[in-house]
């Protein structure tokens, strides 16, 4: 009897002495379960995946806005025992709640610029970071269907590391900018070069914004967990061909200059995703072009960050299949 007490004893120590030593590593931020109902989570280096609802709070500005990735690990040390397990079966949704915007840069690669030459836009490399944006309502789960919209006729691919803003941000300066960061994760930003490059003014938020055209995820990194996000390899294939490899060193303009620059033309707040901009290999720049059809399988990751996984379906199939 007195040794099942003393190994309980020690079972229980050692699982609390366990659940406070994963608070102290890098533990990662996701949401999981169905489109518009994630529920927030957090994965750790061991594979733990555990449900933080009761937690109180979703991964959303206020979160960020108030130290809630501290306040998570420290409430984590006492609760983690009793937080319900992710099964692995679980869909992922965007590692952020819907965020006030989603600020996004084009021509950021020197090599992409170049491949634009003789298609619809210029070689020349943009003299300050070139700024537009997609709506948040394209925001989806990093292993969710890319729906073709309807009419839609070039849908693009383009893989691109994405940065979570971690707190409000106007006219921060770049030796400043990597303390506003929250974490970094992985975006798809799909394009339907139609609609962006060539109808009714080549307008590019119309072309960025449509449903399924923003998948993010699966993970939020922890800025303090990724040791340098100018030194990541970043790649994308197409049913298994690679279209595109870089690596973030390749950025004309890094992260620090794109949070700085952008926080002088308006106030990011926390959540906010800048997507940094996507290297060589879109289908606009094949010769001739390669767009996306219905079956096609889009894979796509980032070193240390995530990887992603679409399938290209048509509206119809979206609808008759119940997807939003």
């Amino acid at each position: 009897m007195k040794k099942t007490s003393l190994l309980l004893f020690f079972l229980l120590f050692y699982a609390a002495l366990s659940a406070q030593t994963r608070n102290q590593a890098d533990i990662k931020l996701f949401r999981y379960g169905n489109f518009d109902k994630e529920r927030p989570a957090v994965e750790y280096p061991d594979g733990t995946r555990l449900d933080v609802s009761s937690f109180g709070e979703d991964f959303d500005e206020k979160f960020f806005a108030t130290d809630g990735v501290k306040r998570l690990q420290s409430w984590l040390v006492t609760h983690a025992a009793k937080c319900a397990t992710v099964a692995l079966h679980e869909r992922y949704g965007s590692c952020v709640a819907r965020p006030s915007k989603i600020v996004a840069i084009g021509l950021n690669y020197a090599e992409h610029v170049k491949e634009g030459s003789g298609a619809t836009t210029s070689a020349a490399i943009p003299s300050e970071p070139v700024i537009f944006f997609k709506a948040t309502t394209a925001l989806c789960g990093p292993f969710d269907d890319v729906i073709i919209p309807k009419g839609a006729q070039k849908l693009d691919w383009e893989v691109e590391l994405a940065v979570i803003i971690g707190k409000r941000a106007s006219y921060v300066s770049e030796a400043e900018a990597m303390d506003y960061v929250a974490g970094y994760t992985v975006i798809n930003d799909y394009s339907e070069r139609f609609w962006q490059l060539e109808k009714d003014g080549g307008q590019w938020d119309k072309g960025k914004s449509a449903d399924s055209f923003a998948p993010l995820g699966p993970y939020l990194v922890l800025a303090e967990n990724l040791a340098n996000p100018q030194q990541l390899d970043l790649w994308l294939s197409v049913n298994g061909k690679t279209r595109q490899q870089a690596n973030t060193r390749d950025m004309i303009y890094n992260i620090a200059k794109l949070i700085s620059y952008t926080s002088e033309h308006m106030t990011l707040l926390p959540g906010d995703v800048i997507s940094t901009g996507t290297p060589s290999g879109v289908g606009l720049a094949q010769k001739p072009p390669v767009y996306l059809r219905p079956g096609d399988v889009v894979a796509l990751g980032i070193d240390h960050v995530g990887v992603q996984k679409q399938h290209v379906v048509s509206f119809a199939q979206s609808q008759s299949q119940g997807q939003k």
